[in-house]
């Protein structure tokens, strides 16, 4: 089995708790501030997520890297909904040694692109326009771009001996950032 596969099958569990826990936070929003707010938890989880990978997601390794959606977008949609990445959650990035766990934790950031066009309706629905260069991902080109990241996925990961680690790597960067919103869910 292709690595991205046994990814997929083996984080539906972790996924699927993560989903769950955003579903909820971003159908409580009711307004510019309250959107501010869950996306301060994306910002600074992808944000630490980003540096933990960075010394391993290099050119050579993904050739696009630098063309895909990242931290930067929140921080923009942040403020152009009136908020700052001021005072941010409190994150842990899953600990990364290798170009494989570095891209088996960026499946995470980039499969999220997945599920934006149903928050960006979902938050149309709620009166919220703005705010959502992120959740609109790579528009047409997001199939395309979901398969060229999984192709040097998979390339890395061709050994199915190194499959358990990049699955476990993945299953914790799920878990981590749940771990973002369940926090911020407590304080309110």
């Amino acid at each position: 089995m292709i690595l991205s596969q046994n990814i997929k099958e083996n984080t539906t569990a972790s996924h699927q708790k993560l989903e769950g826990i955003v579903v909820r936070q971003l159908k409580s929003v009711r307004s510019n501030a309250d959107y501010a707010d869950v996306l301060k938890n994306f910002y600074a989880y992808f944000h630490a997520v980003e540096q933990a990978i960075a010394p391993f997601i290099t050119a050579e390794v993904l050739p696009d890297y630098s063309e895909r959606r990242n931290s930067s977008y929140i921080k923009q949609d942040i403020e152009e909904l009136g908020g700052s990445v001021d005072e941010l959650p409190a994150t842990t990035a899953p600990t990364v040694s290798n170009a494989l766990e570095a891209l088996s934790a960026l499946y995470v950031l980039e499969g999220s692109i997945m599920g934006g066009p149903y928050i960006v309706q979902m938050l149309n629905k709620y009166g919220i326009s703005s705010g959502t260069s992120f959740f609109s991902g790579y528009g047409e080109d997001t199939g395309k771009m979901w398969a060229t990241f999984t192709a040097v996925l998979n390339a890395y990961g061709e050994d199915p001996a190194t499959h358990d680690n990049a699955i476990a790597i993945a299953n914790e960067t799920f878990s981590k950032f749940g771990d973002v919103f369940a926090a911020a869910t407590i304080e309110k």
